[in-house]
């Protein structure tokens, strides 16, 4: 089947997590310049919404993105997939493999389209296509391209001083969980059997995690640290070469195991302004030197992965170094093995890119409240990011003759999840307003990324830009329902829908006692009736079922938040109901629920309608400029998720993709349909 194409070339620019509400507002300020002449240039509603799915997470969305088709039918039904005939496990659903609806980009391939997919997370990778067509970049994860597969170690802060105490390293100075959009150490097999290494990592992944106390799950931002390192500073002695006045430090690398040795240098004037690392202390010539509060991209060193030496790529920021010498910080980003091309087909792609614009750049997520080491650090690694990112596509659309694009890039999301959930509680240390600030100078970013492709538009491209979700301050707080990341135990348990087993001293374990459990809150918005025959503990009688349902229901519906007297949960539906959600099927639980306004998390649990504190919103964006659309036109109709592919297909002239459940956004397009 061949259509008339209306565009001759298209990209998608996905951006994970950005939203329209506060993309608008900004636009409006006159934050947001290049955004803003898209928008004058474009189609889209004034509101600048898309109307969301659910869940509102990663993986679920960008398929339903990708293919038109809604989780229940696509099968990727939150963060991770439900692990058949377990209650309490569930596994990695990121793979093209768990996506059981045809990608859009498959559809353009075949039917004669150059295409590129790069880093979408989720149905991309493994290619599910063998079109000579379609060329695919990672998108095992969120987070950047490669992170799942070549970052070797987290990031991290030295501390060095005169008062410190000898040389030590701390690793993850806080919690190590993990939180849902960041997934690294994916193993590699045969660069030859993609299927095989999809399959293997899913099956690596599968996890039991059982959510009792806050920093077990989602709510890990307010709890978990990056690794330090910390060192004394004293004067130079036995270097081969060391200036007059020279300081010394270590710093230690490789979580720990990789010693390094540092030299504080002083400038003509005699004051100490930069930093030069050295192998050892017989070198003459430094590794790498590094000015105070200058960010600097793309340091090779030695790293340790699998106990083998490695080349790898960093980041680094000197930081608050002393004119006098006596202390400093430098913080280190994540690691990345720079021969890492296993996830990139065809793989001439890695070596093309590497060659022209650099290796693939870490990413950052730096917790807790210090606004200003987020702005050092966390914000210029983004930005390095952006640059290396909007590099790439930009060499590749501009010589390898790409008909479509589709893109994604992840900073707005992951650094949301560092700040947001406390803009409602600002301390004395940082207020509401330093958060809300942050939160401009995050937009500014991805408005600068918008802009780097803004020129395609004089050169005939098509530019549509969507996101998955976006991310709400919730007003009052999460309550430990509705995390995608485990089983929620308590408010199940307080409802005595569910109990976990106890030692001789009355302590809690990690284990279910399924003797007194009818019901489980396993991932973001699923519920399971604990039935027997289905299960290997069910309690519940088959016959049963209906009216341990409405148990359930009605008890969720009951509860009430001990602060504020209101209930926590906005709606509880019955698998079978929830079909008018697009959340049921086999692949979902028997019963699905949404958190009440306010009681969320920054996304995942609530409704795809859901506001928040801070001019936050959870529904995802849909601006869309360039051949075949209106220009300047705003639309009344609601363009929901499922909508993209179809508008892309119609766009392309292609066909629409198998399981397609969208319609195009006709009322948009310059010609009438």
């Amino acid at each position: 089947m061949e259509r008339k194409a209306l565009a001759d070339k298209i990209l998608v620019l996905g951006i994970d997590g950005m939203d329209p509400r506060k993309t608008r507002k900004f636009v409006d300020e006159g934050i947001m310049p290049n955004t803003a002449k898209l928008i004058s240039m474009g189609a889209q509603r004034h509101d600048l919404t898309m109307l969301g799915g659910v869940p509102t997470i990663t993986p679920p969305m960008w398929a339903t993105l990708a293919t038109g088709a809604s989780p229940m039918v696509h099968g990727i039904t939150d963060f991770f997939l439900q692990v058949p005939g377990k209650l309490d496990e569930y596994c990695y659903g990121m793979h093209s493999e768990s996506c059981h609806a045809e990608q859009i980009w498959n559809v353009t391939a075949e039917m004669g389209k150059k295409t590129l997919v790069w880093h979408w997370p989720s149905a991309a990778w493994p290619p599910s296509s063998d079109s000579e067509n379609l060329h695919v970049v990672d998108g095992s994860s969120p987070g950047g391209v490669n992170m799942s597969t070549a970052q070797v170690d987290a990031e991290m802060i030295l501390f060095a001083s005169k008062n410190a105490d000898g040389i030590t390293f701390v690793p993850n100075a806080g919690s190590d969980a993990g939180v849902p959009c960041v997934v690294t150490d994916l193993k590699t097999v045969d660069e030859d059997k993609t299927k095989k290494k999809a399959k293997e990592a899913k099956a690596d992944t599968v996890l039991n995690n059982y959510i009792l106390k806050p920093d077990d799950g989602q709510m890990v931002s307010r709890y978990r640290g990056y690794d330090m390192s910390l060192s004394t500073i004293k004067p130079a002695q036995g270097w081969e070469e060391a200036p007059e006045g020279a300081l010394e430090f270590v710093l230690l690398l490789a979580k720990g195991l990789l010693r390094r040795v540092g030299l504080i240098l002083k400038n003509e004037e005699g004051k100490y302004d930069r930093v030069a690392i050295y192998k050892n202390k017989k070198e003459t010539q430094p590794l790498y030197v590094l000015e105070n509060e200058k960010y600097v991209v793309g340091i090779i060193d030695d790293t340790y992965k699998d106990n083998t030496l490695v080349k790898a790529n960093c980041n680094m920021r000197l930081m608050d170094l002393e004119e006098d010498g006596s202390k400093f910080k430098l913080y280190v980003s994540p690691t990345m093995d720079i021969m890492m091309d296993s996830f990139w087909s065809p793989k001439s792609l890695y070596k093309m890119i590497t060659e022209n614009i650099g290796y693939p750049t870490p990413t950052s997520m730096i917790y807790g409240k210090d606004i200003t080491t987020k702005k050092k650090t966390m914000l210029e690694s983004w930005r390095a990011s952006a640059d290396w990112q909007a590099g790439a596509l930009n060499y590749l659309m501009e010589n390898e003759g790409y008909e479509v694009v589709f893109s994604h890039f992840h900073n707005v999301d992951l650094e949301g999840h560092t700040y947001l959930t406390f803009i409602p509680d600002g301390t004395e240390k940082v207020s509401i307003e330093e958060y809300l600030e942050f939160s401009e100078l995050i937009y500014r970013q991805t408005d600068e990324y918008i802009g780097k492709f803004m020129h395609f538009l004089d050169e005939g491209w098509t530019i549509i830009i969507v996101s998955d979700h976006a991310l709400i301050s919730p007003k009052h707080g999460a309550r430990f329902m509705g995390d995608s990341t485990g089983v929620n135990i308590r408010i199940m348990q307080e409802l005595g829908l569910c109990d976990i087993k106890r030692d001789e001293n009355d302590n809690e374990l990690r284990e279910m006692d399924w003797s007194k459990t009818k019901a489980v809150a396993c991932r973001g918005n699923h519920i399971y009736i604990n039935v027997k025959g289905k299960y290997p503990h069910g309690i519940v009688e088959p016959e049963d079922q209906f009216e341990v349902e409405e148990e359930v229901m009605t008890k969720l519906y009951g509860y009430k938040d001990k602060v504020t007297g209101h209930r926590i949960i906005a709606l509880a539906l019955r698998n079978r109901d929830a079909v008018l959600l697009g959340l049921a099927g086999p692949e979902a639980g028997d019963i699905i629920y949404f958190m009440a306004e306010g009681y969320n998390y920054e996304h995942g649990d609530s409704l795809s309608t859901a506001l928040g504190e801070g001019d936050t919103s959870v529904s995802p964006i849909f601006i869309a400029a360039g051949k075949g659309f209106k220009k300047g036109y705003e639309t009344d109709r609601y363009i929901r998720e499922v909508d993209l592919a179809p508008t892309v297909s119609v766009l392309a002239g292609v066909r629409f993709p198998k399981n397609c459940e969208g319609a195009p956004a006709y009322q948009i397009f310059e010609e009438e349909l």
